[in-house]
Order: structure tokens, then C-alpha cells, then sequence
């Protein structure tokens, strides 16, 4: 490998250029989930009421959405979008009123959602009745039409200030031709509207979205918690990482096929969140190891070009990264991510808000740790 190649690692960012108080960037990445995005609600309010404005936000699906409300507005109209956006993508009176009643409403409103869509959000795609062989276009093969909610982020984000402002945003979306994983990213191109809703395309749900010649799908059916993006990413950077989840890698064992559906569900779209982090957390420690060994070498070894190519590999970042779990609301099932009940949506919101000011009162980065850990994991429910 070319040496100009390796992935390089930042200089330590100075403390009177931070826009907050923690050791290196603040990174927001949010995980997919439709109506569970509600829980990001409250975790961006949590920080915001901090003074914690993030450097770099990292979504997917209803994650990519929530980050393009925070990417796309001035700090102090962040919070007032998002929770504009959430009021208007709400359930109507009468759901409302079905999701609160006991035994079977909750079920009554989940159903009235899949016939008729979300106000602002989707709505029936009518050519969909034409059957499932009828050929509608790779652009409007879909169940739903997300027109609406289109026109919803069209007034509520501003694009020229998503793309020229302070906040560094990514957005993962699935190549539906090759199957790979694509993160758009705001350092590096230019984003619009077609970036966010192809983020959020779930098939065959919602339309595949054509960018530059293209089709996309919705990235969280390749990779829904996209940390990764943040691991790999050039150059590294010493940081505190907010990752929040929305679907729980554990659970019980399900006894019914209700149960079964809810677990699969959860099991599907966690992505593999556990794995992810062991890999990450050993490779940063490889890292360190490297950089280390390499700084204990003669210099006149050290300037060797195969020894600077090894030690290329090595880097000193840091990453405290905070791991966030949305809680399950009592009574929820596999159709709990289109529960966008007023109940549903501030219950969850209200977690999210709870979980991370814990967090930020606890300020685990300041803990003592292991010099040679470059990936600090710091889970939240244990603090």
C-alpha cells in the first residue's frame, strides 16, 4: 500500500476552537427505525440544552432524516424543526385516539396506518393496486409515495445551510445495483433532498431514489447503525461519539409467533452492533500497539520506507464512544416502528432525553483508561 494512501489521524483538535466541552469532535450517529426515531428527539435535546452542538452527524433512514433537521438549520432553530417535523408527521385525531384505547387499539391504528399512510410523511401509492408484476419503474415500484414528506423537508431543512455550515453531515444509502454500502457525506459533495430520501427508501415500502444515474435504497438494509463511518474515517479524529440505537440486539426468547416477528425484527435492523464494536475496538487497539512499537524504534529505522509504512497503520486517537439503547415501550410489537402515536412519539422521546442527560452528568471520557485503547466504549444503561 502507498503510504499517502493509509488512513491518517487528525491532530488533536485545540481546545478553544471546540463549540462544546468534550475531549475532540462531537459525533451524533443515528440508527434507523421509523416511528423509534422519536428517542433522538430527546437525546439532541439532551446535548443541545448542554451546550453540546454536534461536529458530525451520521444517519440512516429515520436516522438520516433526524440529522438533515440538525445539519440543515441554525443552532438555535435545531430542536424547534425537529420537533415540528415529528408533530406534523403525527397520527390523526381519530388513530390517536385508537392507539390509546386498551386490548386491540393500538393494533386498529398500526392497521389504519398501513391503509392510508402518514399525514406528511407517505401515502398509498395507488399504481401499487395494478399487482405486484405490473411494471411500475425502478423509480415508482413502491407501496407508498413519499411525496409528502418531500415536500415536508423542503420546508423545514435548509439545504445551502446543510451544505455550508458548520455541522458535517453523512448519510448511508444501498446501491441497489451492486449491493454496496454508499455514505454521502457534506465534506465531500454536494447534498440535497434526493440524499436524504434515498436514505430513507425502504423497499418495497417507500420508491428507490435515482442519484447520478443510480438507484438507492434505504442504507439500513445493509448497515443501519452506521458507525462504521465514523471508524473508517480519513482522517481519524480523537472524539466522543454518541451512537444511538433503536432496535436491541437483546432479548428473550419469543414463544409466540407475534413475539417472533417483534424479535426478527430487532435482530435484523441492531446490524450486528455488538460485532461491530468488538472488531473496532480491537483494531483501535492495534492501532496504539503499533504507533507505540514504532516510537520506541531508532530513528535511523524508523525512517526506513517499509518501517514508515508499517508504522503508518498506527494511530493515537482516541474515540470515547457512548452507546445509547432506545428502551421498548410496554405493549410494542413488530409494528412499533410505524407507531407515530403522540404517546408513542413523547414516550420515547422523553427516554432519549433521560438516557443522555444521565450520561452527560456522569462524563465518562473524563474516567481514567487503558493508554493503549484507541475505541473506549462506554454503554449507557450501565452508568
Amino acid at each position: 500500500m502507498n503510504i499517502s494512501q493509509t488512513p491518517k489521524c487528525a491532530e488533536p483538535l485545540a481546545e478553544d476552537l471546540r463549540q462544546h466541552p468534550l475531549p475532540g469532535q462531537a459525533v451524533l450517529v443515528l440508527q434507523g427505525g421509523g416511528a423509534l426515531g422519536a428517542y433522538q428527539i430527546g437525546v439532541y435535546r439532551a446535548l443541545h440544552e448542554s451546550g453540546i452542538e454536534p461536529d458530525w452527524v451520521i444517519g440512516t433512514s429515520i436516522g438520516a432524516i433526524n440529522a438533515s433537521l440538525i445539519a440543515g438549520n441554525a443552532p438555535a432553530e435545531r430542536l424547534d424543526r425537529m420537533e415540528e417535523f415529528w408533530r406534523r408527521i403525527g397520527l390523526t385525531p381519530l388513530q390517536n385516539v385508537l392507539a390509546a384505547a386498551p386490548f386491540y387499539g393500538q393494533a386498529a391504528s398500526n392497521w389504519m396506518t398501513l391503509a392510508t399512510g402518514v399525514q406528511a410523511f407517505f401515502r398509498p401509492n395507488p399504481l401499487a393496486l395494478l399487482g405486484p408484476h405490473a411494471r411500475l419503474g425502478a423509480e415508482e415500484a413502491a407501496y407508498y409515495s413519499t411525496e409528502p414528506l418531500e415536500a415536508l423537508l423542503g420546508e423545514l431543512v435548509d439545504f445551502r445551510l446543510l451544505n455550508d455550515g458548520e455541522v458535517r453531515l453523512t448519510m448511508g444509502a444501498a446501491n441497489v445495483r451492486t449491493a454496496e454500502m454508499r455514505y454521502f457525506d457534506s465534506r465531500d459533495e454536494r447534498l440535497d433532498l434526493r440524499h436524504v430520501l434515498a436514505s430513507g427508501a425502504l423497499p418495497p415500502a417507500f420508491p428507490a431514489v435515482r442519484i447520478d444515474g443510480e438507484l438507492f435504497w434505504d442504507g439500513g438494509i445493509l448497515s443501519n447503525t452506521p458507525v462504521e463511518a465514523v471508524f473508517d474515517d480519513n482522517p481519524r479524529k480523537d472524539g466522543v461519539v454518541f451512537s444511538v440505537h433503536l432496535w436491541n440486539p437483546d432479548g428473550s426468547e419469543p414463544d409466540t409467533l407475534w413475539d417472533v416477528m417483534n424479535r426478527q425484527k430487532d435482530i435484523q435492523y441492531s446490524s450486528r452492533g455488538k460485532s461491530h464494536i468488538q472488531r473496532q475496538r480491537e483494531l483501535h487497539r492495534l492501532r496504539h500497539i503499533i504507533k507505540e512499537l514504532a516510537m520506541k524504534l531508532p530513528e535511523d529505522e524508523r525512517n526506513k520506507d517499509m518501517v514508515r509504512e508499517m508504522e503508518s497503520y498506527g494511530c493515537l486517537t482516541r474515540m470515547h464512544v457512548i452507546r445509547l439503547m432506545a428502551p421498548s415501550l410496554q405493549g410494542e410489537d413488530h409494528l412499533k416502528d410505524i407507531d407515530f402515536s403522540e404517546s408513542g412519539i413523547r414516550q420515547r422521546s422523553e427516554a432519549g432525553y433521560a438516557d443522555t442527560m444521565r450520561v452527560l452528568e456522569r462524563k465518562p471520557w473524563d474516567d481514567e483508561h487503558d493508554l493503549l485503547e484507541g475505541f473506549i466504549l462506554h454503554d449507557a444503561v450501565a452508568l
